[in-house]
C-alpha cells in the first residue's frame, strides 16, 4: 500500500527494477551485436516447453515452428509500433488469454502507463539484435522481461498459434508482449485461462474493484463516467450458463475491454451507452445500439457522427440497460483507492504499513483451534475514527504456477 506521495513511478531506468531471470536486456543486445548474431533466449527456449503441454494438448498442436517476424513476412518489412499503439494491433490467437489481452486493450488508452511496459529505443531497424523486452509489475517492484523475438506458427501454413497482427497490418509488439507475459508466468499454457484483476495489477500496479451487474447500481453510469474521468482501467466479463448471449453476438465466457460511454439525446428520452471490445478483434454485439442498428437513425446527425463507427474491428456500442442484464461483472483499475457507495466516487489515500517494521507475522503452528492452526496473520490498525472511514486493503502475492493454490485471505475485526 503507498502513501499518496509515494504513489507508483513510471520512470524509464532501470535502476528500481528487478531484472528477471537475471538477464540484462542492454548487455545481452550488445553482446550480439558484437558477435553479429541474432539473440536466442535460453530460459524461454523455442520449443514445446515454452507452449506448455496443456495448451498442445487441448488445442492439437503439433511441431508448431518458430519463426522471427522478418522470416514471417515476405513482402513486408516488420515494425515494433507502427502509427502509434492502438487496441486494433491486437488479436487473440489460440491461447485463452482474453483476461490478460482485455486488460491489454485498456490500456492502450493510456500512453503514460504504456511507456512503462513497453521500453523505449526497440525496433527491427536500429539496433536490431531479436532480442525485446516488456516490463510487469509484481508484489511492489517492476520486472523486466527479457525475450527472443521467435513466435511459435503451425507447422504447414505457418498461421500465428498465439497473439498475431491484424490482417494486412506488419506491427509486432502485441505478439512480442504476450510472449513476455507467458514467460513471467512459465508458459503460453499458464495465459490459458486466468483472472482479468490479475493482468490489471500486473499492467498497473494499482488496485482493482470488482462490480457484480446482477445487484441494483442506481447510480452506476455516474461512477462509470467518474471512472473514466480519472483515467483508470476498466474491463468486465460475462458467463451466461444458458448460453443465450451467443445469438446476439457475444462470446460466453470471455473478457472485454470498456472502451467509452455516453449519454444520447432521443425525441423523447435520453440513453445511457456503453462502448466496448473485444480481443478477437471481430464477433460483435447485434442487439440494440450495435452497428447495424436502425437506433442509430433516430439519433441527431453530429452525435452520429461523433459515436457510429460500422467496422468489424470488435468494439461495438449497446445500452447500459442491455450490458447490465448480460455481463455479469465489471473491474475498474484505479491508480487510488476509490470508494463507489452509488452517491459519490471519491478519492482515497494509500497508508502504508512497513514490512518490516509495522506488520507482525504470526504463524498459529501450536494453535488448538484448527482454524488458525498453520495460518499467517498480519496485524494492522486504522488510527482514525471508523465511522464514515473506508478502508481498501490491496494484498499482492507471489504468483504460482498454480493458481488453484493460491492463499486465501480474510480480514477480520480484533
Amino acid at each position: 500500500m503507498f502513501h499518496d506521495h509515494m504513489r507508483p513511478q513510471y520512470s524509464s531506468t532501470m535502476d528500481n527494477i528487478i531484472r528477471f531471470k537475471n538477464q540484462d536486456f542492454i548487455s545481452l543486445r550488445n553482446q550480439c551485436l558484437r558477435n553479429g548474431r541474432l539473440f536466442e533466449d535460453d530460459m524461454f527456449p523455442a520449443n514445446n516447453s515454452a507452449i506448455g503441454q496443456r495448451l498442445l494438448k487441448e488445442k492439437d498442436i503439433e511441431s508448431p515452428k518458430w519463426k522471427r517476424p522478418k522470416e514471417l513476412l515476405r513482402t513486408k518489412f516488420p515494425h515494433f509500433i507502427l502509427d502509434g499503439i492502438s487496441k486494433f494491433d491486437i488479436r487473440q490467437g489460440k491461447a485463452g488469454d482474453c483476461w490478460f489481452l482485455a486488460a491489454l486493450g485498456s490500456l492502450t488508452h493510456k500512453p503514460k502507463l504504456l511507456a512503462k511496459i513497453i521500453p523505449t529505443n526497440q525496433s527491427f531497424t536500429a539496433g536490431y539484435a531479436g532480442i525485446f523486452h516488456f516490463q510487469f509489475w509484481q508484489c511492489g517492484q517492476w520486472v523486466d522481461v527479457v525475450i527472443d523475438d521467435r513466435l511459435p506458427v503451425e507447422s504447414i501454413n505457418r498461421k500465428y498459434l498465439f497473439v498475431h497482427p491484424r490482417r494486412g497490418n506488419n506491427e509486432f509488439w502485441p505478439c512480442l508482449l504476450e510472449k513476455a507475459y507467458a514467460k513471467l508466468h512459465g508458459s503460453y499454457s499458464q495465459l490459458h485461462y486466468g483472472y482479468t484483476i490479475d493482468s490489471l495489477v500486473e499492467l498497473t500496479g494499482w488496485v482493482v474493484t470488482k462490480i457484480n451487474l446482477k445487484e441494483v447500481h442506481p447510480n452506476l453510469f455516474r461512477n462509470l463516467k467518474v471512472a473514466e474521468q480519472s483515467g483508470s482501467l476498466i474491463t468486465c466479463g460475462i458467463a451466461d450458463p444458458s448460453n443465450m448471449v451467443e445469438k446476439f453476438g457475444l462470446v460466453n465466457n470471455h473478457a472485454y475491454t470498456v472502451t467509452g460511454s455516453a449519454k444520447i439525446s432521443l425525441d423523447t428520452c435520453q440513453e445511457e451507452l456503453i462502448r466496448l471490445w473485444n480481443p478477437w478483434g471481430e464477433k460483435e454485439w447485434t442487439g440494440r445500439w450495435s452497428d447495424n442498428s436502425r437506433e442509430w437513425q433516430k439519433v441527431q446527425e453530429s452525435e452520429r457522427i461523433r459515436l457510429y463507427n460500422n467496422k468489424e474491428d470488435g468494439e461495438f456500442w449497446m445500452s447500459f440497460l442491455d450490458f447490465q442484464k448480460t455481463f455479469n461483472s465489471m473491474l475498474i483499475c484505479f491508480q487510488y483507492p476509490m470508494i463507489m457507495n452509488d452517491r459519490s466516487l471519491r478519492n482515497g489515500v494509500w497508508s502504508i504499513l512497513d514490512k518490516d517494521q509495522k506488520i507482525q507475522r504470526n504463524i498459529m503452528q501450536n494453535s488448538s483451534s484448527d482454524a488458525l492452526r498453520n495460518t499467517v496473520q498480519y496485524f494492522f490498525s486504522v488510527k482514525e475514527p471508523m465511522e464514515g472511514i473506508n478502508v481498501v486493503i490491496s494484498i499482492n502475492i507471489q504468483p504460482k504456477q498454480d493458481r488453484k493454490k493460491m492463499p486465501f485471505f480474510e480480514v477480520y475485526k480484533v
